[in-house]
């Protein structure tokens, strides 16, 4: 099974104060900022959350294929993706643009000021699905995710248009869209990813009740934080999958995306459902806690020791297979 992964592809630049942000500010002058802080240090790290997917399926074996824009500051992270697996043939690279960041700052009390640059994810709309499609074969399914609002909508009108399966994950996006954009986005999806609340959002905003829902989308997907995830089809039992024991909680930064790592890569193997939402699960667990979103390293052999102890020994047997070497 081919998936085209979509979305955005960025890099988080996190620098610290050391003080707080609150002495530097002079009440009556609040109208008139100018401000410049002496920070302690940089982070860079890699993300967008097509990346982060992809990143995850490269570790389980799962060949994905990228799908966004990018500038030509994109090289170092390219290499990075393509050394963990990642076809990263299909990303548009922009003439003008940089790559999409995060710049933040961050003070001795975790205040915040930051400021995101969406740069070259304005072009992933002028991506066309088809050629994707003809350099690697065919699409079995394309991940819809968060993205330039107009290159989410093309995308998914395209899929319709060619008979491509698609999976509309929203994320960050839920937000600003409004009831009719979110309804054009969900009908016909073969797949419908979304945490707690946001299914909530979506309910609310399409005026659409969960029957209905489940009525328009083949899959419905739910991840409810530590308690796992439920999978949901209409006329069959949900199938709900527990998290893995955590060793650890670093940073839950990118969890979503690696359970969709996860998921998705047990729908390339052919596995079943809950076996796919495992295996998701036991990548989310990793990647919280691992600080950065694409930083965690996977180890074959603790992969399905840690599988095991939480699934059981029938379940660590199939995914074997599938991880191969």
């Amino acid at each position: 099974m081919r998936i085209a992964v979509s979305g955005s592809i960025a890099t988080d630049h996190l620098m610290t104060f050391p003080g707080r942000f609150a002495d530097q500010l002079v009440g009556d002058q609040l109208h008139n900022i100018s401000l410049s802080f002496l920070v302690d240090g940089l982070e860079v790290r890699r993300g967008g959350v097509a990346a982060n997917i992809c990143f995850g399926m490269g570790q389980l074996g799962a060949s994905p294929v990228l799908v966004g824009a990018a500038g030509a500051d994109f090289v170092e992270y390219r290499d990075w993706l393509d050394r963990h697996g990642v076809d990263t043939l299909s990303v548009r690279i922009s003439e003008t643009l940089h790559t999409a960041r995060f710049v933040c700052t961050t003070d001795a009390d975790h205040n915040q000021l930051g400021s995101f640059y969406t740069g070259a994810m304005s072009e992933a709309r002028q991506i066309e699905l088809k050629s994707v499609g003809d350099r690697v074969g065919g699409l079995d399914l394309v991940h819809i995710g968060a993205d330039d609002p107009e290159a989410m909508a093309r995308h998914t009108e395209e899929c319709r248009t060619r008979g491509i399966p698609f999976a509309a994950d929203y994320s960050q996006q839920l937000a600003r869209m409004g009831g009719e954009e979110i309804r054009a986005l969900t009908d016909g999806a073969t797949y419908l990813f979304s945490n707690e609340y946001e299914k909530a959002l979506i309910e609310t905003k399409t005026g659409w009740d969960a029957e209905e829902v489940l009525r328009r989308v083949g899959t419905r997907v739910t991840t409810l934080g530590p308690k796992g995830a439920v999978i949901e089809r209409a006329g069959e039992e949900p199938i709900h999958v527990d998290c893995p024991e955590e060793e650890r909680k670093a940073d839950p930064t990118g969890v979503g995306d690696a359970f969709r790592a996860g998921f998705l890569s047990g729908l390339v193997w052919g596995a079943s459902l809950e076996r796919s939402a495992q295996v998701g699960c036991m990548l989310a667990t990793l990647v919280i806690e691992t600080v950065g979103t694409q930083e965690y390293t996977l180890s074959r052999g603790l992969f399905l020791e840690r599988l095991t102890k939480a699934y059981g020994q029938e379940a660590a047997d199939e995914v074997r297979g599938y991880l191969g070497a």
